[in-house]
């Protein structure tokens, strides 16, 4: 390798990493592995055997250390300040703490790892960020919580970007919208810009299967008229967890979508239909394979040459649980060309200036705590006009991730003071880590 060419290399440190949706995206984009870690064993086996080859088929002797499989907090796993500098730090922390579909636990629940993350952005100092979660983590529920991720950022000295970008706009037959946070030093960050998303085509599920759906002999004409159901896109595939059963395409209203389309949601199936294949039992249509799964994933086209290892459920979970593909190549060449510094730089706005929650914002600059009538007047006088039930639904949500104190006056007022972030950010004395200990065999 040149000097030149040694000068460009991109090399990318990814955390939570999984069975390496994200990973082959951000190989595909230019960025070069240095260490991948992932808690999930059978994860960690499809990861390292794939990242392996492919780093080899471009000519890269992968590191011997190049997955680690353990709790990435630990440092009994890995040593984060060995790898201070790399061009980039990416991950895809668990989703459970933000989900709609859970409890939305924020900084209770012992999977976050959100914040952890930011810390560990501060401590290893690479030129980008990229973290990538579930539609959740923008709601109104987490304000707080997204606020003092972005303070902190700008105390570390990088501006962040942060957008929900949804799968079936990069040929993703699925909608599977994340919630994207790409955070970079200030010489890098004026050439950031968001893929465009009309670059790609819209794939539906029966353009995306059909060619599986007919692999085992049922009829091209049936096959015709199901892809022809097959119209649209997919829900989004859902992992799920070790703490559920086995695979599942999701809730009843993902169940209902997908009879929609033709396919029985109720699991998934080793073989694709065979000559003849009739639904019955009122099933909608077949069920489809890992192999359709993956596909519906994003492991198609350029990224189809990705080996799942492990049993059924296994490996539907890996697949479920993962970053598309052509999406983290998408925001990956994004990245790229801003650590390149292509393209003209432009005016960067000030990220400190960025509310969130102003009631966060306002309560976080505060030596004295404030009644909500107190902090309705301060907020009017800054232009933001809210409403007590408002300001109430704010201090309960602040709640459950910040230290509230609360005082009451001689009037009966309560009066707000925030205090610290409860989440994790690599206390020794955290919570998270008895519970972490307690659930560990369902976590995943």
């Amino acid at each position: 390798m040149s000097a030149a060419e040694d000068e460009q290399k991109l090399e990318v440190v990814e955390i939570c990493a999984g069975a390496g949706g994200q990973s082959f995206g951000l190989h595909r984009a230019g960025f070069t592995h240095r260490l991948a870690v992932e808690l999930d064993v059978h994860a960690a086996h499809t990861l390292e055997q794939n990242l392996r080859r492919v780093l080899k088929e471009d000519g890269v002797e992968p590191p011997d250390d190049l997955v680690k499989v353990g709790d990435v907090a630990s440092p009994a796993t890995w040593n984060p300040d060995l790898y201070q500098g790399v061009a980039l730090l990416a991950g895809g922390v668990p989703c459970p703490p933000f989900s709609f579909a859970g409890k939305q636990l924020g900084t209770s629940d012992e999977r976050d790892l959100f914040a952890w993350a930011i810390e560990l952005c501060g401590r290893m100092r690479p030129k980008a960020l990229l973290l990538e979660n579930v539609r959740g983590l923008s709601a109104n529920r987490f304000s707080g919580y997204r606020q003092a991720v972005l303070d902190k950022l700008h105390e570390f000295g990088y501006i962040a970007f942060w957008k929900l970008l949804q799968a079936s706009d990069f040929g993703v037959p699925q909608l599977r919208p994340r919630f994207v946070l790409v955070a970079l030093l200030p010489e890098y960050a004026r050439h950031f810009e968001w893929p465009q998303e009309d670059a790609y085509k819209k794939l539906t599920v029966g353009e995306a299967i059909a060619d599986l759906m007919g692999e085992n002999g049922w009829g091209d004409e049936e096959v015709a008229a199901w892809a022809k159901k097959a119209n649209r896109v997919a829900p989004t595939i859902v992992g799920g967890s070790k703490k559920h059963g086995g695979a599942d395409l999701g809730p009843t209203r993902a169940k209902r979508a997908w009879a929609e389309l033709g396919v029985d949601a109720m699991g998934v199936k080793d073989e694709a239909p065979e000559r003849g294949f009739k639904p019955v039992n009122g099933a909608p249509g077949p069920r489809l394979t890992n192999k359709m799964v993956a596909r519906i994933q994003g492991w198609h086209g350029e990224f189809a040459d990705w080996e799942f290892l492990g049993r059924k459920t296994s490996v539907y979970r890996q697949i479920g649980n993962a970053f598309p593909p052509p999406v983290a190549k998408a925001v990956g060449e994004a990245i790229r060309d801003a650590l390149l510094q292509k393209g003209e730089p432009h005016a960067l706005i000030e990220t400190s200036s960025t509310v969130q929650d102003p009631v966060y914002k306002l309560l976080r600059t505060q030596s004295r705590p404030l009644t909500a009538e107190q902090i309705i007047a301060r907020l009017a006088k800054t232009g933001v006009s809210m409403d007590q039930p408002e300001v109430e639904r704010r201090l309960n949500h602040l709640g459950h991730d910040f230290e509230l104190e609360k005082t009451e006056r001689k009037s009966g007022e309560i009066a707000y003071a925030l205090g610290q972030f409860k989440a994790f950010v690599g206390q020794d004395d955290h919570q998270r880590h008895d519970l972490f200990t307690q659930h560990r065999t369902r976590i995943s």
